[in-house]
């Protein structure tokens, strides 16, 4: 039986992050895989399931808010609980190093920030608060949870495969058994404070993201198929504008055309000589 042979990290990314000390990056789902939240699209960018739920069917059919909580109150036992991984420690010690004007993340697990990053946007939202729709009262998730489990104590003994952003793969329930609360507030609709498919991306974020990729000398894009616009945009407009664009994914990107280097190799993997290039800060 033989060992697999692990290829080293790509030295032309480590080139690359050296020769641009104002980087703008975006991460995706393939940043999080480490930390146990599944991605969503395959190598050929496709998805690997159903894709997730549209704002329009969220917000207008009540089948689908509860299909949707009681899944997600399910899933949210070991996402809520998940830990930053290599690679976003790896990123952390580039933005003290000073490299980073700023990072874009499309992911709402909020694990950039748990690592230790502070110039951050959530350019989706962020699955730790829930919204009301109507008053706009922001909740802790933590405490949603807890009433979620309160109203639907049959379904807190169910377990089930993770899926992405909190998810569990769920199947053959009756959804219309479950409860889903209504805001303490107001009693308007409660949804989780990220932006769903067919809702827009608030326009501060696209502003921060933009000024940030024309402040900067090069892009490096993590983990991302970038099949969704709001993420490819910036990318296309910097490459637009000259800018050299590094991408480490797994399988193809929709930039692929764009990209000055492309790295086939898992995040963490093609990250890894910045645990010992970079100085651990003390505190």
């Amino acid at each position: 039986m033989t060992t697999e042979q692990v290829p080293p990290p790509d030295p032309r990314l480590r080139h690359f992050i050296t020769e641009h000390p104002a980087l703008f990056v975006l991460t995706g789902a393939g940043v999080s895989t480490d930390s146990g939240i599944p991605d969503y699209r395959d190598r050929d960018g496709q998805w690997k399931r159903t894709p997730p739920v549209t704002w329009q069917a969220f917000m207008g059919e009540e089948a689908t808010r509860q299909r949707y909580w009681a899944r997600s109150m399910v899933g949210w036992r070991r996402f809520g609980h998940a830990l930053p991984n290599r690679t976003h420690h790896a990123l952390v010690q580039l933005e003290r190093r000073g490299q980073i004007t700023l990072l874009v993340t499309q992911n709402v697990d909020r694990l950039h920030q748990r690592a230790g990053s502070r110039r951050v946007v959530d350019l989706h939202g962020r699955l730790d608060q829930v919204r009301c729709m109507a008053c706009e009262q922001r909740e802790p998730r933590e405490a949603f949870q807890q009433i979620l489990c309160q109203r639907n104590p049959d379904w807190a003994a169910l377990d089930a495969a993770d899926a992405p952003d909190g998810d569990a793969d769920l199947e053959h329930q009756d959804f219309a058994r479950f409860e889903v609360p209504a805001c303490l507030h107001c009693g308007g609709i409660m949804k989780p404070d990220v932006v769903f498919f067919g809702e827009n991306v608030p326009r501060e974020r696209v502003d921060a993201a933009t000024l940030a990729w024309q402040q900067s000398d090069a892009v490096l894009v993590l983990g991302s198929s970038l099949m969704v616009y709001s993420g490819f945009r910036f990318i296309n407009a910097a490459a637009k504008a000259g800018k050299p664009v590094a991408a480490v994914n797994l399988g193809q990107t929709r930039a692929d055309a764009l990209l000055t280097l492309k790295v086939d190799a898992p995040c963490d993997r093609a990250l890894a000589f910045l645990a010992s290039d970079l100085p651990v800060a003390t505190t």
